[in-house]
Formats: structure tokens, sequence, C-alpha cells
């Protein structure tokens, strides 16, 4: 493993019975301290992901290595060296804050004064020294969330995986936690972030993987992905119940200055240089062809264009399509 990574995962490859694959050669590298974040909708396979760098459950093929140990070789080595923040979350909701972060450190071998004054410690950077000696089953969701992060932190590991952290959150505490995670990024820890919040990506991510059907289909800076969409996007609903994209296309093929179009039912995107001049032309051969619009929106490059360009979808028509595919994935890794 490279000097500069914490996480590489080659050519990683999972599949649930015959019906679902979860991973299909998925690769891609951690650089050591900071946020990296593995974008994608529910169902593309970071769950998955997370589980086998994590050793909880083994690839079908590939290769992987977490703060230079790998992941089937030395899997001791690895859990050592990792916090885990799953999505269900790992308290025991009948003992108190301190009683959990006890744990955890007993777990990993720490113990006497060395582990009380890292629990205090924790809990005073999550901001709940005075929630300490509550039951957790008294704590509000946000506190409950600090508290799972701050149990994966006890015994100081290398790398740190939060899965889905803020699901479920309501907005002012999910922004809490966007606070939190940022802090631990400035404090230089390896975070490999797992979302489907593409705002949440965008914002706390220094670098990140677009992950679609178990592949990376783009790995780069937030910014950097966007920068490589030039110009602008255009995004057009039509009116009619019923579009033929045939139609649709051959209107546009008279329209100078517009790529990438992709066509899906009634919903219409594009890349123009200029979006604000290229609208006019877009809308006049529409209705040339007796197509009629309801919106448009013109727009600097999002991480949704960018899942568009590289999937050949948007993000909403992912999430919908993956539904089923995650369901299977549940079921299978159930039995």
């Amino acid at each position: 493993m490279g000097d500069t990574n914490a996480i590489e995962a080659v050519d990683l490859r999972k599949s649930y019975g015959e019906e679902v694959q979860a991973l299909d050669g998925l690769t891609f590298s951690v650089p050591a301290g900071t946020v990296f974040g593995l974008l994608g909708p529910n169902g593309a396979g970071k769950s998955t992901t997370v589980k086998i760098l994590t050793t909880l459950a083994h690839p079908d093929g590939g290769s992987a290595q977490v703060a230079g140990h790998d992941i089937l070789s030395e899997a001791p080595r690895v859990r050592e060296s990792i916090g885990v923040v799953s999505q269900a979350g790992g308290l025991d909701r009948e003992a108190t804050g301190r009683e959990n972060l006890r744990l955890q450190g007993q777990v990993f071998g720490m113990g006497g004064r060395e582990l009380e004054r890292r629990i205090d410690e924790l809990l005073e950077q999550f901001r709940l020294a005075d929630a300490g000696k509550r039951l957790v089953r008294e704590y509000s969701g946000g506190m409950q969330r600090r508290l799972d992060v701050a149990q994966g932190l006890v015994h100081r590991p290398k790398v740190l995986f939060l899965d889905e952290p803020t699901t479920g959150l309501d907005p002012e505490v999910r922004a809490e936690m966007w606070d939190e995670i940022a802090r631990l990024a400035g404090a230089g820890l390896t975070v490999l972030l797992t979302t489907h919040y593409l705002e949440e990506a965008d914002q706390l991510a220094a670098q990140l993987a677009i992950v679609d059907k178990g592949k990376v289909v783009a790995e780069g800076s937030p910014d950097a992905l966007k920068r490589e969409l030039r110009g602008d996007a255009i995004h057009i609903e039509l009116g009619t119940e019923t579009a033929p994209e045939a139609a649709v296309r051959e209107a546009l093929a008279r329209v100078d200055g517009l790529d990438e179009i992709i066509f899906d039912d009634r919903v219409l995107h594009a890349r123009a240089e200029d979006g604000a001049r290229t609208v006019p032309a877009v809308l006049a051969a529409l209705d040339g062809a007796d197509l009629e619009v309801a919106a448009v929106t013109v727009a600097r490059p999002s991480l949704d264009d960018v899942y568009l360009r590289f999937a050949g979808r948007t993000f909403g028509e992912a999430e919908s399509d993956e539904k089923p595919r995650r369901n299977d994935e549940e079921k299978e890794a159930v039995r």
C-alpha cells in the first residue's frame, strides 16, 4: 500500500446469491488524513464495501488494505486500527453514556485511569459531559449520534468509518453532525464517509468516489468533478404526458451548442456552454415540434449533474431503480 493512502480497495466483488451483484469490481484509494466520501444511491454497494473493509464480510474477489493491513490475512490488525459507526448505531440504551464508552475501551484492552481520562475527553469533546451519567435512552437523537461517533474513537483509531451517519436525522441535527465530522477532519483523522446525500458529500468530502451498481464511476474532489462539466446544466420538463424520444432528439438536433442530451420520459437533461443563450433556441425547437414545455432550469454543474454524466441517470432516478436491488441484497445478507 502507498505511504500516503489509508485505504486501498482493488477490484472488490461481492454477490448475494445468483441475483444480486452488490460489488462489481469496486476500486478506490483514500489519502491519509482526509474525509473521503463514498457517494451513491441506497443499494449501490456502499454498506457492503464498509462491511468488507471493516472485516465483517469477505469479498468474493479483489483485495483491500486498511491502515497498511490486509483485510483478510491481517484482519485482527485492521480491527485494532479502525473505528466504525454503523447506520443502526451500537449503543446500549439501558446503559449510561459513560458506561457505553467504558465498555468500548475495555473491548480494545483499555482500562484504569487511561480509559477514564479518555472518556472524560470524549464526553467534553462531543458536548456530552453533563449527560455522561444519564441513560442513553434519555438522549435526543443528535446526542445519541454524537455518542456513537465518540464510541468509535475511544481507542484512537487511525481510520474512522461513518456509514450513513446522518440518515434519519432532522436538518438541524444533521448540520450539527456535519460540524463534528468537519472538526474530526481538521484533527487529521482519516474518515471514510458513506452517504446518499449530495449536499453532504459536497460539503464534507475532500475527495469522493461516486458509486453506481457496485462500481466507481467517477473519483476526485467535488470541485474538480464539477469543473469537468464545462458550461451550464439545462433541465427541461415537458408538459405532454408522453413525448416520443425520437421526436425530441430530432427537434434538438437543430440547436447549436447543446451536448450530452439525456432524455427520460418527460424530463430532458443537457449541457451547454452558455445556458442562458441556448435555452431560447431549445424552447423554439421544441415548440416547432409541438412539444409543450412545463418547466426549465439552468444551473451551474452540481454533483447530481456529475452523477448524471457518468451513470447516465439522475441521482433521484437511481434511488428509485436501486430500491428493489437493495431489498434483495438485504434479504440475501440475512440468510
